[in-house]
């Protein structure tokens, strides 16, 4: 199992680095280089450093927080950082001069022994659902303690993983898994990690603190695109749920004339796409990027959120949101940023990715779940005509988020033992 493993990712690992060069000389985009450091090179780092991985933006949030948690506990040693995706290593990036940022090697005896030997990390934490068999054997090898933080796990996904149960129970050999729920923990251990090893410390992303000034720069939004009228935001789509969006908005403006959408696209390569579809529905629409004129905006139905970072900004304006990734088979994206903002979420029937999450939200009413176009444009309607049921909905949000806090203590409890003998 383990041959089969390794010729599958030296076959993938040439066309995945082909792809990125490929994408970055299209787009004139620095961030998927350099290269060589998905095989493993890159300059040594001095100093035994803790290692965080977050694989893209929706984990570097979870990551920021427990960057803020070790530092403040364990002020001098290094911190390194490493991403997989491009938008992932620019968010990494943004943590600060003294937050080392590499991307993942690809998993590759080769490259995961170079990527270990300049980097010795002092213990591993690896975010959320990410099992790298060669990575993970290696750090055993190297007694490099190895943590799983905030893992989750889908049904679907652990009926997949079970087919790979020897090669699993292998790579998990010795690992700690600190899971979001007891249902993930409960899949962890079905495809072979250690029980004595799984803990229950809940999901990370309860424990992000909202910026400050949030609220504010929410205001400074709303005032420059819709200080009059109402405001939806459709955070994080995917292809299939723009055409949806745009459907549902039409209906609300049939309802409420003067309803504006903000379309927030996942991926930057889709933005262009977006924008074509815009201009082939007829609907007037303005690009954020382009900073238009308050009459430009003014005049138009939607805004293309086509920056990345600033989507948390426009919850913080909204009405209300439909998050995206969940229309589709994707599994749903965070819930919880327009959550904590006090905002009512609509979402999708694939929510697999998160499924506590999602419970919880929708047993309280902070959130309802749409099917289609149709379901979607009557749930925001209600919304934006209705203020009282907004703010109750918004106050159930806001519960569930507060009443869930305490994962990144419980995290930092789980990993002072092991840092310390990692430290002997």
């Amino acid at each position: 199992m383990r041959l089969l493993y390794l010729l599958a990712v030296y076959v993938a690992a040439p066309l995945h680095a082909a792809m990125l060069w490929i994408r970055a000389r299209a787009a004139r985009d620095p961030r998927a280089l350099p290269l060589s450091q998905r095989f493993g090179f890159g300059s040594r780092i001095a100093g035994a450093p803790l290692w965080i991985h977050a694989a893209s933006v929706g984990e570097m949030q979870p990551a920021a927080a427990l960057v803020k948690a070790l530092r403040a506990r364990w002020p001098s040693l290094p911190i390194l950082v490493t991403a997989f995706t491009p938008t992932g290593a620019a968010r990494a990036a943004a943590l600060g001069p003294e937050v080392t940022v590499r991307y993942l090697p690809y998993d590759l005896p080769g490259s995961v022994r170079r990527f270990l030997e300049r980097t010795r990390p002092r213990i591993a934490i690896i975010l959320e659902t990410e099992l790298w068999p060669t990575l993970y054997r290696q750090c055993r090898l190297r007694g490099t303690p190895l943590i799983i933080a905030s893992a989750r796990l889908s049904s679907r996904s652990a009926g997949r993983y079970r087919r790979f149960a020897a090669l699993l129970h292998d790579t998990l050999l010795e690992a700690v898994v600190a899971a979001q729920s007891a249902q993930d923990a409960e899949r962890f251990r079905a495809i072979g990690a250690e029980p004595a090893h799984t803990h229950v410390i809940g999901n990370l992303k309860f424990d992000c603190p909202l910026p400050p000034d949030i609220g504010v720069r929410g205001a400074r939004l709303r005032e420059r695109y819709a200080p009059a009228r109402a405001l939806w935001v459709a955070g994080s789509t995917h292809e299939g749920e723009e055409a949806a969006v745009i459907g549902a908005h039409r209906r609300v403006r049939a309802a409420l004339p003067g309803a504006l959408l903000v379309l927030a696209p996942r991926h930057p390569q889709r933005f262009e796409a977006v924008a074509s579809l815009l201009a082939a529905q007829g609907m007037a629409y303005v690009r954020h990027s382009r900073s238009p004129e308050p009459a430009d905006a003014a005049d138009a139905a939607v805004v293309l959120l086509d920056t990345l970072g600033e989507l948390l900004e426009f919850y913080a304006a909204a009405d209300a949101a439909f998050v995206g990734g969940s229309l589709v088979p994707i599994g749903g994206h965070n819930l919880l940023e327009p959550a904590a903002l006090g905002r009512p979420i609509a979402t999708g029937p694939h929510q697999f990715n998160a499924e506590e999450v999602a419970r919880l939200l929708l047993e309280c009413g902070a959130a309802r779940q749409v099917r289609d176009a149709g379901e979607l444009a009557e749930c925001m309607t209600g919304w934006l005509r209705d203020s009282g049921e907004r703010s109750r909905a918004g106050a159930q949000g806001r519960a569930v988020v507060s009443a869930h806090r305490g994962a990144l203590e419980r995290l930092v409890a789980l990993i002072t033992p092991m840092l310390g003998a990692a430290s002997r």
